[in-house]
């Protein structure tokens, strides 16, 4: 079983998606600790509603790289085998993504490298300005370097002539929480067959 830990900024949409998979038994996972930078962020609600471990770490008077040291410790405190970051509005520190390299994924609400370091409703608005037929989501590994990490899955979606940013939001989000669960599914697959060899 694939031990997560969750981080996030905002609503948490996909911390409930995983959630849901892990008590369907659709992914055979742990979330071990839910992480935010800010203090009302609703998925630490989520997080305390379910009952899972959370935390807010406040990022004021912090260096990036001390800040996130403290996420390591938590990290390491709750032995977490994978980070999922889901509308998590910080860059992590180079330090930090090095000494987790290839255990930290991203959902990404394009089909990058479009529309890379554009966030939430920018990208499909950007999307929807760019008279782009289809659009989706990223799954990728990250790195130094803001959305250009080895990408694991991408899910298409075609962008319809009645749609707005909203809409667009709405359709991508419903791909990127299958996209997620297949991601980590397959990643929990191979931590198994690692350990059996």
């Amino acid at each position: 079983m694939i031990k997560l830990a969750v981080l996030g900024s905002t609503r948490g949409t996909h911390l409930q998606t995983l959630i849901d998979a892990i008590e369907s038994r659709r992914l055979q996972a742990s979330i071990q600790i839910v992480l935010s930078n800010k203090s009302h962020a609703l998925i630490l609600d989520k997080a305390k509603a379910q009952g899972l471990n959370y935390q807010f770490l406040d990022p004021k008077d912090w260096t990036k790289q001390a800040y996130d040291q403290q996420i390591h410790f938590l990290l390491k405190k709750y032995a977490v085998d994978l980070v999922v970051l889901v509308g998590y509005m910080r860059i992590l520190s180079v330090e930090f993504v090095s000494c987790w390299q290839n255990k930290i994924i991203n959902v990404h609400p394009s089909l990058l490298p479009a529309f890379a370091g554009k966030m939430d409703k920018s990208v499909h608005q950007a999307v929807l300005e760019s008279g782009l037929k289809e659009t989706g989501c990223t799954i990728h590994y990250v790195t130094e370097h803001v959305d250009a990490g080895p990408i694991l899955l991408q899910k298409t979606c075609p962008v319809l002539a009645a749609d707005n940013a909203d809409l667009l939001k709405s359709r991508v989000q419903q791909l990127e929480g299958e996209a997620l669960i297949e991601v980590i599914d397959g990643l929990a697959a191979s931590m198994q067959y690692r350990k059996l060899v």
